[in-house]
């Protein structure tokens, strides 16, 4: 059986999820969410009266106030259809170097959002812990970087500073959107001289953003893991506005 897609089209005022979230409903089952508990709820009422029914399509814009009683206040527009699948969405690449215990928290706090591409990268297959994202195995990661997209960002997590350091070289050599480095105050202040050396300049470097992460959150891998995503969530927001303005 053809499963119903549930999208939000459409929002206005206050509103529990974004336009263009998705969800698959099933008369047994449902992946994905909408959001808004009662919306959602009745939202995959409808799907199944369909599915139950024999129909295929149906558009609504439900005031969440007066309709479901929510607190929110605004409205979405909502479209049911049939579909195989959920719409793929853009997503942003982000490349991690290191599978230690700081790159295992990222990953695992960044991998289940939809809008981040994860490849992960280290030296050797049984350094990775069993992952949905992609694995890149290069006994040498800074060959690795070429491989990556113009657009992607970065974050250089790895064992060794000469590895960190071969990585921020490589990284600079070519097109990116963003790099995190991670490490102490004094550890940038040697990669800066050091990649001086290497022929890099001033604006060039200043393009690294080391340390990483909230230091109000303190140094655990998991609250290490909390502010980087939190910073990667804020930059794509941010980049997703623009681009509509």
């Amino acid at each position: 059986m053809i499963p119903i897609r549930i999208t939000i089209a459409k929002t206005a005022g206050s509103v529990p999820r974004e336009a263009g979230t998705q969800m698959l409903v099933w008369p047994d089952r449902a992946t994905g969410t909408i959001g808004g508990g009662a919306l959602e709820w009745d939202a995959m009422t409808e799907a199944r009266r369909m599915l139950a029914y024999g129909r295929s399509q149906h558009r609504a814009v439900i005031p969440l106030g007066p309709a479901l009683g929510q607190c929110c206040g605004g409205s979405v527009t909502l479209v049911w259809e049939q579909a195989e699948a959920l719409d793929e969405p853009a997503r942003r690449p982000l490349w991690i170097y290191g599978a230690g215990h700081v790159g295992r928290a990222i990953v695992h706090v960044m991998q289940p959002l939809p809008d981040f591409a994860i490849t992960w990268v280290d030296v050797a297959a049984d350094r990775f812990p069993q992952t949905d994202v992609t694995t890149l195995v290069a006994v040498d990661p800074a060959q690795a970087v070429r491989h990556a997209p113009d657009d992607a960002a970065h974050l250089i997590l790895t064992y060794s500073h000469a590895v960190d350091l071969a990585l921020c070289h490589a990284i600079l050599q070519r097109r990116f959107d963003s790099v995190g480095l991670i490490g102490s105050a004094t550890k940038w202040a040697r990669f800066r001289g050091r990649l001086a050396a290497l022929g890099h300049t001033p604006a060039q470097i200043a393009r690294i953003a080391c340390p990483i992460g909230d230091p109000r959150l303190g140094k655990h891998p998991a609250a290490l893991a909390l502010g980087v995503a939190t910073a990667m969530i804020r930059s794509q927001t941010d980049q997703c506005k623009e681009s509509r303005a």
